[in-house]
């Protein structure tokens, strides 16, 4: 069955990394990490923001290796309404997104990508429909914004691999035991 892996940049303190400065390190290890996570994925589901946002930048972007990646790759995007604009690859999806992501991992392919999309990962997360995080914790203790992480729901992760960028970045990947994925 396939996983669904869900990839983001997290604050030390547990806040999500959306438009703001505090993530400064971009550097070979960040792109190496990127390239690890992308090169498993060939389905993408995102909420309607993440579309929205990203359909006005990822189409004519040169920065790589994600701006290949995101345009030929198939994506899911979970909305009850259809988008102002169009982007190549894109399927949109109404009906409830747990039954959809169970359908989608019943079929063949690798791994299927969650990459921001904080409402729809907290989401999946609940619904213990991740299998596996790919966090990047930042340096930074930012005390503010949207965390990805928040509710009561208990949830044990197997830390699978880190490493870490000279400037202190961690690159995290933790499988989530409960989720629906059986090895």
């Amino acid at each position: 069955m396939r996983k669904v892996v869900f990839y983001h940049i997290v604050s030390l303190d547990g806040f999500a990394f959306e438009e703001d400065d505090w993530f400064d390190d971009g550097g070979p290890e960040l792109f190496a990490n990127i390239g690890r996570v992308i090169e498993t994925q060939d389905d993408i589901v995102m909420g309607r923001g993440t579309y929205d946002y990203w359909v006005g930048y990822w189409p004519t972007s040169d920065v790589q290796p994600f701006a290949d990646f995101i345009n030929s790759t198939l994506k899911h995007v979970i909305t009850s309404s259809k988008p102002d604009q169009e982007w190549a690859n894109t399927t949109l999806v109404s009906t409830p997104v747990t039954d959809y992501l169970t359908d989608l991992k019943q079929r063949p392919g690798g791994d299927i990508g969650l990459h921001g999309s904080i409402d729809l990962a907290r989401s999946l997360l609940g619904a213990r429909m991740i299998d596996e995080l790919r966090l990047i914790v930042a340096p930074a203790v930012v005390g503010k914004g949207r965390r990805v992480f928040e509710g009561d729901v208990l949830q044990k992760l197997e830390l699978l691999d880190v490493t870490h960028s000279p400037k202190g970045t961690l690159f995290l990947r933790y499988r989530c035991p409960s989720a629906t994925t059986t090895e």
